[in-house]
């Protein structure tokens, strides 16, 4: 992504927004609400075309103009919801309108013996043991929720897995499961863009950082160019606190002299 402006009407959402992912990295891009993570994710995974700027795959342009074209490019986008059905079993939503088939023309099936298979060894490969890939997806916490959405992501070749806050409603335990199958997807070769607003789950898993307030660029460090203390303190808004730290001392003193 390349000096990207995303305008709605008079409104600038996006502004000289710049950021690099590489194959087998997680670049985590950090910013509170309203700073302009949904509108990127959406710029990136072809929901929005940029109004300025590019988007560049492996070297080349990618103007996309749908979510299946970004995800034909190999740009798989695994959003807070999840885009899954929680009555439909685990291998239905790991297919999801991709299911394979045997026969030919009107004797065409659908082979769920080797679906069942796939979405098992799939799912055991970044560390969950599914026995029956055919109960419902919504027996499933929501860290293996997460988990059938990246495995599927993995499975159907993505190039670049962009994770929308896959850990923002997960208890402790499960936050830390999906960071593992992150780092699995990452050391499977995949380029990961993990979008989150908490430092203390991007940290220890980021190669990268790229910090976002209201729609621009505060910039973008390797992990070991920045702390995990540097980064919070800009996401805190680290001279605002400073100055807010300051007007409160000063209150307090006032308030002192007064009584006394």
């Amino acid at each position: 992504m390349q000096a990207v402006d995303k305008h709605f009407g008079n409104v600038v959402a996006l502004s000289n927004i710049s950021l690099k992912v590489y194959a087998g990295e997680v670049m985590c891009l950090l910013g509170d609400n309203g700073a302009g993570k949904s509108t990127l994710i959406k710029t990136l995974s072809g929901v929005h075309a940029p109004t300025h700027g590019e988007l560049l795959l492996e070297g080349s342009p990618a103007n996309f103009t749908s979510p299946g074209q970004a995800l034909d490019a190999g740009i798989a986008t695994v959003f807070q919801d999840l885009a899954m059905i929680p009555l439909m079993s685990i291998t239905r939503n790991f297919f999801m309108g991709r299911e394979p088939t045997k026969g030919f023309g009107p004797f065409k099936y659908v082979d769920w013996e080797f679906a069942d298979r796939v979405a098992r060894e799939e799912m055991a490969k970044i560390g969950i043991d599914v026995r029956d890939p055919s109960q419902p997806v919504g027996t499933l916490s929501g860290g293996e929720r997460q988990c059938v959405a990246i495995a599927r992501a993995v499975y159907f070749g993505a190039k670049v897995l962009i994770l929308d806050e896959p850990t923002s409603a997960l208890g402790v335990k499960q936050a830390s499961k999906v960071l593992r199958y992150i780092a699995q997807a990452r050391n499977r070769g995949l380029g990961v863009i993990f979008i989150t607003h908490n430092v203390h789950h991007a940290y220890p898993i980021g190669d990268a950082f790229t910090l976002l307030k209201r729609g621009t660029s505060l910039g973008s460090w390797r992990k070991e160019d920045i702390t995990r203390e540097e980064v919070l303190n800009m996401m805190a808004g680290g001279e605002e606190m400073a100055s807010l730290d300051a007007e409160l001392a000063e209150f307090q003193r006032t308030d002192s002299a007064s009584v006394a």
